[in-house]
């Protein structure tokens, strides 16, 4: 479902810029209609511009990347028609249930329909990684699962290598570092994970267009955690590291099956962890980093408004926070609209250039990668505005 309002008004000084990018959705933001749209640049009381902000962009999902008019135009080159709601630029909101989740789902299923050859999966990496260059990023990682598309290029194994192969040239052309994650399906046996897992394993490493890590996507509530460890004990042994989800649709008990049989270093979203101090604490000890997606999290139900989700509690606690858009084809923000949100809940520019540090240290770069984005951190924060 998507939130539907009076006729798109536009706000006095709002630029054409602001106008493109807003939408119909955020103009209804702007009339007071709720939806997850995040407000923009001529709303913005903040000082220092976020898209100079160096920072790393290790939660978001492959064919979610795209932007909408790329999705249009992938569509029509392969003769499929989208259902109105992938192209309507109104951001998806559903109730966080099993309900909310199919329609979720659907719209996902349809977006990927699209993706029928190997130009259309190195366009979808390419232009991710050009979107993330725009917005400051210096490094990305990318999650997919193959499977869905090994069906058009002849195996998950070619799959895999395209992206990867895309992952180095994007790497080339961008300046930013391009790294994949491989991810399981929890809608799917546990032996298929261990397929995957094998399969991410040949191809592990630490460089751009290597994988990086392995991943537990989809519905939270859906598979057994711990029937998914050994294909994650697979993926550590080749050096992988592990990037499950969890902590959106379910809290923390359900965070705490997944540390306990997947023992991750990140974890996809991890935001209802708040709920739980001593939780927060564990977290924090065990360097376990949260890739925190704002806008997502509001897009599907979890909280309300963007100022309910909890960035205060758990940057407050120490936590290792990563900003991410999870599928901005979706939710219609991109990376930079979740440190808008940051900003909008009262995050000075000293604090957000903390948070972009924390997503470099949580990224999967070199040691070397890292100390140079941060003093470019530094340089953001120190310059005058």
């Amino acid at each position: 479902m998507r939130a539907r309002g009076p006729p798109a008004r536009y706000p006095p000084g709002a630029t054409d810029h602001d106008q493109a990018r807003l939408g119909t959705a955020g103009a209804r933001h702007a009339a007071g209609a709720r939806t997850s749209r995040v407000p923009l640049a001529w709303e913005d009381g903040g000082v220092r511009n976020l898209a100079a902000l160096p920072k790393a962009h290790v939660h978001v999902h492959f064919t979610g990347s795209l932007s909408v008019p790329s999705l249009v135009d992938m569509a029509r080159s392969a003769g499929v028609r989208l259902p109105e709601n992938l192209t309507d630029n109104v951001a998806m909101q559903v109730p966080a249930d099993q309900r909310g989740w199919f329609r979720f789902q659907r719209a996902y299923d349809a977006a990927r329909a699209v993706v029928r050859s190997e130009e259309a999966m190195r366009r979808i990496v390419r232009e991710a990684a050009r979107a993330d260059r725009a917005e400051g990023s210096r490094r990305l990682e990318i999650q997919i699962d193959p499977t869905s598309y090994a069906p058009y290029v002849g195996g998950i194994t070619p799959a895999l290598e395209i992206v990867l192969d895309e992952a180095k040239a994007a790497t080339r052309e961008t300046g930013v570092e391009v790294g994949v994650i491989v991810a399981a399906s929890r809608t799917r046996h546990p032996l298929d994970a261990r397929t995957l897992a094998r399969l991410a394993a040949r191809y592990a490493g630490d460089a751009p267009g290597d994988v990086v890590g392995f991943g537990l996507s989809n519905d939270e509530r859906r598979g057994r955690t711990a029937e998914f460890e050994a294909a994650f004990r697979i993926a550590r042994r080749a050096g992988l590291r592990s990037v499950p989800h969890g902590g959106e649709l379910l809290g923390p008990e359900h965070l705490r099956e997944v540390i306990t049989h997947l023992n991750p270093d990140r974890l996809g979203h991890g935001v209802r962890a708040a709920e739980d101090r001593d939780l927060v604490a564990e977290i924090v000890e065990r360097g376990i980093a949260l890739e925190v997606c704002p806008a997502s999290n509001v897009s599907l139900g979890v909280f309300r408004e963007n100022e309910d989700v909890p960035l205060r509690t758990l940057f407050d606690a120490g936590a290792l926070i990563a900003l991410g858009a999870d599928d901005p084809l979706l939710f219609l923000a991109r990376l930079n609209d979740q440190y808008d949100i940051a900003r909008r809940q009262g995050f000075s520019d000293s604090e957000l250039a903390e948070l972009a540090r924390r997503s470099i240290r949580a990224s999967f770069a070199s040691a070397s990668s890292k100390r140079a984005w941060l003093a470019e951190v530094d340089a953001w924060l120190e310059a005058d505005n």
